[in-house]
């Protein structure tokens, strides 16, 4: 009987129903036990932090990657938006599950319409919903989803918000006590790449096994936006979105340089589209 796989995952309660979504995937499809192994990272422990300034993405996932490094753990499960364009060499993406909405929401307390303090540390989030609430003030707010969710109720810090869609539908969170929810539009909101998508990342001697289990489109669309973020360098402190449509076959791109452009995808090569996507992005 092979040994059960061992999956590495943050304690965070969104992380541990994504990781519990993973094993079952796992189970399903490749009849196999599957084994959690909770870890804190160092983002987990320095919440006073400020994730634009310090560093940002890899600061969530060097724990889970030292654990496959030294073999303790056969995958690690993220979001896929959390994701470092580069990683440590002997590692990769192998699969993707099923992208849920990407979209972004706005949270906002029921006697507040219109924002006046939001709480978002994403330069991509600020950046963008500056242009639909311009008079509004922002600050950093760190924490959980529940956590974030009871700091807006009561006020002390912000009014407002904005969160993942994707993490909200996860944890089944579809009202709060005394907050309201709007979904943003894409076309208001281009969101992250890898935005609702949930990534497993594993040795590279293991990738083509662990690729069985990988949704192709989700897996596609997710390399297409990740392919912006290398060509542009982009990372916490970059104010950068970036959504493929496989449907219209196009992606959504914001930029701080540029606002939210479309381009068609279909019939060209990944070299042509990319050098578009940054002549977009120079300052004239």
């Amino acid at each position: 009987m092979s040994k059960p796989l061992v999956l590495a995952t943050r304690r965070s309660p969104l992380a541990l129903c994504q990781a519990k979504q993973v094993a079952t995937c796992l189970s399903e499809s490749l009849s196999r036990e599957v084994e959690l192994l909770p870890m804190v990272t160092t983002g987990d422990k320095q919440t006073d932090w400020s994730l634009e300034k310090s560093g940002g993405k890899g600061l969530f996932t060097k724990e889970l990657e030292l654990a496959l490094l030294d073999g303790r753990a056969d995958l690690a499960v993220h979001s896929a938006k959390d994701m470092p364009t580069e990683m440590p060499r002997g590692l990769e993406l192998a699969a993707f599950l099923k992208r849920e909405d990407p979209s972004d929401v706005l949270v906002f307390k029921e006697d507040c319409p219109e924002p006046k303090a939001i709480a978002s540390g994403s330069p991509r989030r600020r950046a963008q919903a500056t242009l639909l609430f311009p008079k509004a003030k922002w600050m950093e707010l760190r924490g959980n989803v529940e956590t974030r969710l009871q700091k807006i109720s009561q006020g002390s810090e912000a009014d407002s918000s904005l969160l993942a869609a994707a993490g909200l539908n996860r944890l089944g969170i579809r009202a709060f006590p005394g907050l309201s929810f709007r979904k943003l539009k894409l076309d208001e909101m281009v969101p992250a790449p890898g935005q609702g998508a949930i990534a497993l990342q594993t040795r590279s001697e293991d990738a083509r096994y662990f690729n069985q289990v990988s949704d192709k489109s989700t897996e596609r669309a997710v390399k297409i936006e990740r392919a912006v973020l290398v060509a542009l360098g982009g990372g916490c402190q970059v104010a950068l979105g970036a959504h493929y449509s496989e449907t219209s076959d196009k992606l959504a791109f914001f930029h701080e340089n540029c606002g939210i452009k479309t381009l068609t995808i279909a019939g060209r090569e990944e070299s042509d589209w990319i050098k578009e996507v940054i002549e977009w992005t120079k300052i004239n």
